[in-house]
């Protein structure tokens, strides 16, 4: 008898738990913002329970759709192509001048107040790429000329691409997601340790070289030094978290939101729940992280071929890793980086994407071999 599919209950549960967060704490975020002065609040309030739907509408399509589908030439090639054509069209549209730049940073295609960040999307387009390039060739995953530099051009050409927006926050994510498969595949540590070693001085050049990127990791070692510069936002971070205790201030009363705490609604959002919501809400958002990375590997252990396991390994690695560094830079163990808590964040990309990629996760739970 044909073994009835069901989906990951407890996956889809964190995931929907943390979608209600989102819903309720931009709101809260967003209306605090309304209380410094007239905004487009309401606005962005309504676009981002659009986007909420919108990601759900899709997520349930492609849960229905066999993650094998995903492994077609086409629609790899197509995703790749797709992403890569965007990010030139930025880099095109800022040296040129023509596109819509948010702090120096031209990130967007849209129209009008609606837009998409391709870089994004560059997160699954890699995931798919390398899941299908190492379902094919894991026995050879430390050939160069097979795995590493089909991988290795790819990686260069959207992190160069993306860099120059400049993102380096998503740069960054997009090659740990990819290492991270490797990994999986099997990766030697000698590979590895080299990648680290050239990492090390490209990192000097990005970081150290850069003032702004330079400011920001002086302001994470010791962010009292410039208190009102680039110590600011942290330092802010630090006292909503902190002033939250274990139950917090309660809901929509939070105050470092309203005139103190840059971007409350987006990178900074974990600060607000643990203000508003205290060391309870905080450690529930957390537990949800860890709750998606757990089923999200077992998931991957026990998955019904190779594709679904890398799949599985990149779609978790996209969204719990990537919420435990957004929780880091909060709570002041990371250098500010800029990326949003998936599921949680205010914008359209992020929720798209991240609910796009549960549904294919919740797709390869269907076929794994997990009772429970």
């Amino acid at each position: 008898m044909a073994r009835k599919l069901k989906s990951d209950k407890w996956l889809f549960g964190a995931a929907f738990f943390l979608v209600c967060v989102s819903v309720v704490m931009v709101y809260s975020a967003l209306a605090g913002k309304a209380m410094d002065a007239t905004s487009i609040s309401v606005q962005l309030i309504a676009r981002q329970a659009t986007w909420v739907a919108l990601g759900a509408f899709l997520m349930v399509i492609v849960m229905r759709v066999p993650y094998h589908a995903w492994q077609h030439p086409t629609v790899i090639n197509t995703a790749m192509g797709g992403v890569i054509a965007a990010l030139l069209l930025l880099a095109v549209m800022k040296l040129t001048g023509a596109g819509h730049s948010v702090k120096g940073a031209v990130r967007w295609l849209g129209v009008g107040s609606v837009g998409i960040q391709p870089s994004e999307f560059a997160k699954l387009a890699v995931v798919l790429f390398v899941a299908r390039l190492l379902s094919e060739r894991m026995e050879r995953v430390n050939d160069v000329r097979s795995v590493l530099v089909p991988v290795g051009t790819v990686l260069a050409t959207i992190a160069a691409l993306v860099l120059y927006q400049p993102d380096l926050g998503t740069t960054v994510s997009i090659i740990l997601i990819a290492f991270a498969m490797l990994f999986a595949a099997g990766l030697s540590l000698h590979y590895i340790g080299a990648a680290a070693l050239v990492a090390v001085p490209v990192l000097y050049v990005l970081v150290w070289l850069v003032p702004f990127r330079k400011a920001r990791v002086m302001a994470f070692l010791d962010p009292w030094a410039d208190p009102l510069g680039s110590g600011f936002q942290i330092i802010q971070s630090l006292i909503a978290v902190g002033t939250g205790g274990y139950w917090g201030r309660g809901l929509m009363e939070g105050l470092q939101k309203v005139r103190f705490l840059p971007e409350p609604h987006t990178d900074f959002i974990y600060a607000v729940i643990s203000e508003e919501l205290g060391m309870l809400g905080a450690i529930a958002v957390l537990l949800a992280l860890l709750v998606i990375g757990w089923r999200g590997l077992r998931i991957a252990a026990n998955a019904q071929d190779r594709f679904g396991t890398f799949l599985a390994v990149g779609l978790t690695t996209m969204m719990a890793v990537q919420g435990l560094i957004n929780i880091s830079v909060v709570l002041g163990l990371l250098p500010t980086k800029g990326l949003p808590l998936p599921f949680v964040s205010s914008g359209g990309s992020s929720m798209l994407v991240n609910l796009i990629g549960l549904g294919i996760l919740l797709n390869v739970s269907q076929h794994a071999s997990i009772d429970a």
